[in-house]
């Protein structure tokens, strides 16, 4: 692992601990945590591996007025290491040195009080030490603990930190018998930088870790708790839906209800989700599912199931979803869902019927095409106007948007912004004008229009910062999901004179709240976290999550659908963690269930599966690290899933993939 964020130093022992495995069991090992900072690390990895704990004293030399810059170390017995090439830079005088040095000193004592009392130092002769940290940069102060332990002769020196630059570890391996880093970020800013929270460790701290590993039988390898806490909370699901009490119970009163799923391409997910859908429309007063897909294709199975359009069935009114991947929407589990809505609908009048909305902005073209064929109808001129405008978007080949993109950034073509930004003030000012045109359902088109105008102009900028690198692509993206559901959200709340509630469905990584995983300490931000900053009460975020099982997905962006195999999930993931719980599926409630939402706080891994899967490179390509009980409010687990079922079933998906273990059919 090289780019792992870990919660607090306390989450970084128990992953020191894994690593370190090997040492379980073995006689004779000591490990030294190196105060403060490095104790609360150390605990975990002395009560992980069953073995005692102690301190062992070290204190950085800094340069008199920049203390944070090292100059070098004193340990515990009078050991110093100098950095000589600082020294000689910053061409520091040796009586500052010595001052430096006995003022740290003097330190050393106190801590040496405070932390041991009477007790004595420990016994380190012909004992493996494992030397803990809570982070490396220049390794002065490590390399001073290193030199006074050696003096006490043990048989073996082992250094662990849970970060540190990769030179940094090479160079402690020429001076120890094993180094272990559990991360090596590149670039390396600074310890701090490769934790969540890295508030300063207290003296108190300090010696109630100590107490409490000194304890009768601290060194004792620790039960599993994290499992018992688990089985006592989770709350059993019926193919991934929990009982109508436990979902109203984590709905509430929200508006909101964003309902994940860890893959595009996962039948349990779909059907689970379709189900707790029909409920909240049934029985919570909800009128709307708004889905990670694109507005013009979406908006005619609007029409479908509201019995507004042309479309004799469901599968004739998905056929809009005709571009890579079809098989996100067009599946037999969405059909089932659809048709269900359509029957529901009809019973219904008008002001009650519940529709099928997009969110996402991939539609450049469509959009653009949408927007002159409603103009055609309220005002010819203006529509000659709006085609002369969203013409400078065809310079460029293809429909998907990317080549206008690519065109636009690097001055291959011309930048259509002013051209869309201008199309859509237009059509807004005229909103009044064009409603009226339309009689009673001149409301309703026009905001069918205006979307689309929005469309064309989040959608080409989209594109074009895809290849000019001046914002984040991903949180365009994410803004327009949100600006979208909201202007929806107030459309149909106007429509109904009451507030709209509103399902919606897309990946994980879209509605899982950004700020808890590594996506936000990348910069980046989502449509769960702008939904929860919106107004957090009036929201609830529900994740999937699975084992292992088949899923559909393809190799590469527009290449075939195949059912492709899921290998079990990593070490260290939150998904190994709930196969471990023994159940095949469950739920877990973070709102009303704080045993496990505390214990889901700590930083693990988490699959995310989206259109494609390459398993051979899984851990950089599907991987990510969160705390998952802050992503969510609820997590629904599956232990082992299948794949789902594409409307055009190819033969490479009918034939499957051939297992790992083929053809010993273990």
């Amino acid at each position: 692992m090289t780019d792992r964020l870990f919660s607090d130093r306390r989450d970084a022992g128990r992953v020191l601990a894994g690593l370190l495995d090997h040492y379980r069991g073995l006689p004779d090992v000591v490990v030294l945590g190196l105060p403060r900072g490095g104790v609360p690390v150390a605990y975990e990895v002395a009560t992980g591996l069953g073995h005692p704990l102690d301190v062992f004293l070290v204190r950085k030399l800094g340069v008199p007025g920049r203390e944070e810059f090292a100059m070098g170390a004193i340990a515990g017995g009078g050991v110093i290491v100098l950095d000589e090439d600082v020294i000689r830079a910053l061409a520091i005088p040796s009586e500052t040195i010595r001052e430096v040095a006995q003022r740290e000193s003097r330190e050393l004592a106190r801590r040496d009080r405070a932390y041991r009392g009477d007790a004595p130092t420990p016994e380190l002769r012909g004992k493996i030490v494992i030397v803990v940290d809570d982070g490396l940069a220049t390794g002065a102060s490590m390399r001073a603990a290193i030199r006074a332990v050696r003096e006490r002769e043990p048989a073996q020196i082992v250094v662990a930190v849970p970060a540190a630059p990769q030179s940094t570890c090479e160079d402690l391996s020429a001076l120890v018998d094993e180094v272990v880093c559990a991360t090596t970020p590149t670039p390396f800013f600074s310890v701090g930088e490769s934790y969540w929270n890295f508030t300063q460790t207290t003296d108190e701290e300090v010696r109630e870790l100590l107490r409490a590993a000194f304890s009768a039988r601290a060194w004792a390898p620790p039960a599993r708790t994290d499992l018992a806490v688990l089985r006592s909370e989770l709350v059993p699901t019926e193919d991934g839906v929990p009982s109508d009490e436990v979902l109203f119970h984590i709905v509430g009163d929200a508006r909101f209800v964003l309902i994940g799923e860890a893959s595009h391409g996962t039948h349990e997910f779909y059907a689970a989700r379709a189900r707790m859908t029909r409920r909240l429309i049934e029985a919570k007063g909800f009128v709307a599912v708004a889905v990670e897909a694109d507005w013009p294709d979406a908006y005619r199975v609007n029409r479908f199931v509201r019995g507004r359009g042309d479309d004799a069935s469901a599968e004739e009114a998905l056929r809009g979803f005709a571009r890579f991947p079809t098989w996100m929407w067009r599946n037999a589990d969405v059909l089932d869902f659809l048709g269900w809505l359509r029957e529901r609908n009809e019973r219904l009048d008008e002001r009650s019927r519940a529709g099928f909305y997009g969110l996402d902005l991939y539609s450049l073209h469509r959009s653009a095409e949408e927007v002159i064929a409603y103009l055609e109808k309220v005002d010819p001129v203006a529509a000659e106007r709006a085609r002369n405008r969203y013409s400078c978007l065809d310079h460029s080949d293809g429909d998907d948007g990317q080549a206008y993109g690519f065109a636009a950034a690097f001055g291959a073509g011309e930048s259509c912004e002013r051209h869309v930004i201008d199309q859509l003030a237009e059509l807004q000012r005229k909103a009044l004008q064009y409603q009226r045109a339309q009689g009673l359902l001149g409301e309703e088109e026009f905001f069918y229009a205006e979307q689309n105008a929005k469309v064309v102009a989040d959608a080409e900028r989209y594109y074009r910062t895809m290849f000019g690198g001046r914002v984040s692509s991903w949180n365009l993206r994410d803004r327009h999901m949100a600006d979208t559901l909201f202007a929806l959200a107030e459309h149909l709340g106007w429509q109904r004179s009451e507030p709209a509630k509103i399902v919606v469905w897309a990946h994980n990584s879209h509605l899982g709240d950004a700020r808890a995983t590594e996506m936000g300490a990348r910069g980046e931000l989502n449509l769960g976290r702008l939904v929860r900053e919106h107004n957090r009460d009036d929201c609830r975020l529900i994740g999937f999550t699975t084992y292992t099982g088949t899923v559909t997905a393809a190799d590469d962006w527009g290449r075939p659908a195949e059912r492709k195999n899921v290998r079990p999930a990593l070490p260290d993931s939150i998904e190994e963690l709930f196969h471990e719980v023994g159940h095949k599926e469950f739920l877990l409630d973070f709102v009303h269930s704080v045993r496990a939402a505390d214990l889901l706080r700590r930083a693990l891994l988490e699959r995310a599966i989206g259109v494609i899967y390459r398993p051979s490179t899984e851990r950089q390509s599907h991987y990510f690290q969160t705390r998952v009980s802050d992503q969510f409010d609820a997590v629904i687990h599956i232990d082992e899933t299948r794949a789902l079922e594409p409307l055009e079933r190819t033969a490479r998906w009918e034939r499957g993939e051939v297992p790992e273990t083929y053809p010993v059919a273990v």
